[in-house]
């Protein structure tokens, strides 16, 4: 079950505008209405097998669920959120929505009638009500009948004493909801808020502009809980309430695209409309498997219905935008990236036109860039760096008919599209050749992040090496962690080393690549995986020229994002070699790279123990897209670790935060990307 810490902004305890003219009548009217809704919710409880009462927290509860009580003094208490009374006491006086079920006549009708004639009258029910509070739900222990009258007439909030019952330690994701509801409540002060995944005050404070550690004032407070009802109301009215997401995993989502200070200006029906703009993310929150993994790309020609209908009423020509965050200049990656459009330009001719945006930098550099493309007339936009996605969710909020793309992995959005290449194919063979050639069994390895799929990377080649040498160990270094990580391996003798793999086929070889640590300390390349964005880039849009990109429509109709996640089988990677890479070898990796693309060898499907001993695959089994790309553990024979946050490098931080494998556990900050 889902923690819910929910409250509706309180308002509805004063008296009634205007006065009745009979408050003792019309308090009698009022008793009956409520009766009848008691009566008809016992009925329907009794009906569908439920308990027909108020829920009493004595009976729920027993000593080894709790561990002490605290006062947290005068709150305003959500009237949802009170669920049932401290003690059995006049328990079946109410059904489970605190309606009375008792005859009008008898004493406890007649309290109830007082009470609503206060509600009535300029007095008003001033008193508070004293409750417990056990994992965000509220049970009566003074004030049954105030509470019964107050739901009556829909009032939000009610303010009560509380003591609050501590749980007992466990591991259950609502204790662990609550226990983050815990840490933020003496910064927020309000039960405002429900969440299904923790983490969730975090990232709102950092979507509100809050530092971590921010305590609210009471006008903070006020101005939020205004636009939180405010969006409550819009995204029940859309059908909230029928999703498994929650009202306040609805709003992080909405917060990933609009300022928060918008709810002020929104019209209800800007507001229902920038809603619709992200809905298809907020269901995908409900989602098992958020991102659909697309593997391969689709060559065969053949067209179903849906696809020869939808190619028939594409237009002929594609406007395409490059939007890159840095320069090709001062970047290797975006030069790579600007080498596959002029390819992409050089196959598809006259079908396509691309326009450029280099070092436009991050958020509002590369909004106004996509702006501007789809001012051009852009209908495919790529975004060539994951630091680009929060730009690409406003747009694509904005320009729902545009198809945008960035390149990047497992981003849960649906309106935006990510693609990436699986670099652990070649980083297979890589390992295989330096297994066959090594002479001292201890081979260097240096990874740039650990991000997705990176350490199914370093396994890859981890795997490989053993393939071919089953002494081999693998000695690991991350060059995003500070050092010399190429002299630290050569001085511990290694004599090869795996670095970054080149960005492009042809790539002057510099310091990437695999190379072989001769005698002397020199180095000798042996060759590379590489990525080939060209191809990416030709068979993608000839995808979307042919009508193909719907196919994947049906995803984000379920709810999910789509990835694409190509390997060598699409031609997308590839691995070179030196001319000082020996014959034999050279056609022990040309065997493996063959079966590979056929899909008769799998790197992974083989006997894998990880370093801590627990049996990764049996042999038998073939891990899922999502398995490799999330993998976070690393095989037996690599000597190493994965680097914690902390001891990254800053300017490597970044990229850490969006697609990190432990991303979910990074404390959010202000200035940076909320995912």
């Amino acid at each position: 079950m889902l923690f819910f810490v929910a409250l509706l902004c309180s308002k509805s305890i004063q008296p009634k505008e205007g006065k009745p003219v009979n408050n003792s009548i019309e308090s009698l009217e009022r008793y009956r209405q409520a009766q009848k809704q008691g009566r008809r919710v016992h009925r329907q409880c009794v009906h569908e097998g439920k308990y027909p009462y108020l829920q009493v927290m004595d009976e729920i509860l027993t000593d080894s669920m709790t561990v002490g009580e605290t006062e947290i003094g005068l709150v305003d208490i959500p009237t949802e959120q009170i669920v049932g009374t401290k003690t059995r006491g006049r328990t079946n006086a109410f059904a489970s929505n605190f309606m009375p079920l008792l005859g009008e006549d008898g004493e406890f009708g007649r309290k109830w009638r007082k009470l609503c004639e206060a509600h009535l009258s300029d007095e008003g029910i001033r008193d508070p009500i004293v409750c417990y509070e056990y994992l965000g739900r509220f049970y009566v222990a003074e004030g049954n009948k105030r509470v019964s009258v107050l739901k009556y007439f829909g009032a939000s909030s009610i303010p009560g004493r509380v003591i609050r019952v501590m749980p007992a330690s466990s591991d259950a994701q609502e204790l662990r909801l609550y226990n983050e509801f815990l840490r933020f409540y003496p910064l927020m002060k309000l039960y405002s808020l429900n969440f299904s995944k923790t983490g969730s005050f975090a990232k709102l404070q950092a979507a509100l502009g809050y530092e971590s550690d921010h305590q609210w004032t009471a006008e903070e407070r006020r101005r939020f809980l205004s636009g939180y009802f405010y969006f409550r109301r819009a995204y029940g009215k859309l059908g909230g309430e029928s999703l498994s997401t929650t009202v306040g995993d609805a709003l992080l989502v909405w917060l990933k695209v609009y300022p928060f200070d918008s709810l002020r200006s929104m019209s209800a029906e800007e507001l229902a409309s920038s809603l619709n703009a992200v809905w298809k993310d907020i269901k995908s929150l409900g989602s098992d498997e958020a991102v659909k993994v697309n593997t391969e790309a689709n060559e065969s020609g053949e067209k179903n219905i849906l696809t020869k209908f939808v190619s028939s009423i594409i237009p002929p020509h594609l406007n395409i935008a490059f939007i890159h965050e840095l320069s090709p200049e001062t970047s290797n990656w975006v030069r790579a990236h600007e080498r596959g459009r002029e390819q992409l330009e050089r196959v598809l001719g006259d079908r396509i036109s691309t326009q450029c945006f280099c070092a436009v930098g991050r958020e509002e550099g590369a909004e106004d860039a996509m702006e501007k493309a789809v001012k051009n007339g852009a209908d495919v936009i790529f975004t060539t760096t994951a630091s680009l996605i929060g730009a690409c969710r406003r747009i694509a909020a904005r320009h729902p008919h545009v198809k945008i793309l960035n390149c990047s992995i497992s981003m849960p959005y649906t309106g935006v599209r990510t693609y990436y290449s699986r670099i652990y194919e070649g980083k297979f063979i890589s390992g295989a050749i330096a297994g066959a050639m090594s002479d001292g069994n201890n081979i260097g390895y240096i990874a740039s992040y650990p991000i997705f799929g990176v350490p199914a990377g370093i396994n890859a080649f981890a795997l490989g090496a053993q393939l071919t040498n089953p002494r081999a160990r693998i000695q690991l270094k991350w060059s995003c962690t500070p050092g010399d990580h190429i002299n630290e391996l050569i001085c511990g003798g290694v004599d090869f080393i795996s670095t970054l793999d080149i960005p492009m086929p042809g790539w002057e070889a510099g310091k990437w690549g695999t190379f072989q640590v001769l005698a002397d300390g020199s180095t000798r390349l042996i060759g590379s995986p590489y990525w080939d964005w060209g191809e990416f880039y030709v068979k993608l849009v000839r995808q979307i020229l042919k009508g193909e990109w719907e196919s994947d429509t049906s995803a984000a109709k379920e709810g999910k994002a789509v990835n694409y996640w190509w390997g060598m089988s699409s031609g997308v990677i590839g691995v070179e070699y030196t001319e000082a890479l020996p014959g034999g070898v050279k056609t022990l990796a040309e065997f493996l790279r063959k079966g590979i693309i056929k899909g008769d060898i799998n790197p992974f499907q083989r006997r894998i123990v990880s370093q801590d001993g627990m049996l990764r695959n049996d042999g038998d089994s073939i891990f899922t897209p999502e398995e490799l790309l999330h993998m976070d553990w690393l095989c037996e024979n690599v000597d190493g670790s994965i680097p914690e946050y902390e001891e990254i490098l800053p300017r490597s931080q970044g990229i850490v935060r969006l697609q990190g494998i432990y991303r979910d556990r990074i404390a959010p900050v202000k200035e940076d990307i909320l995912l």
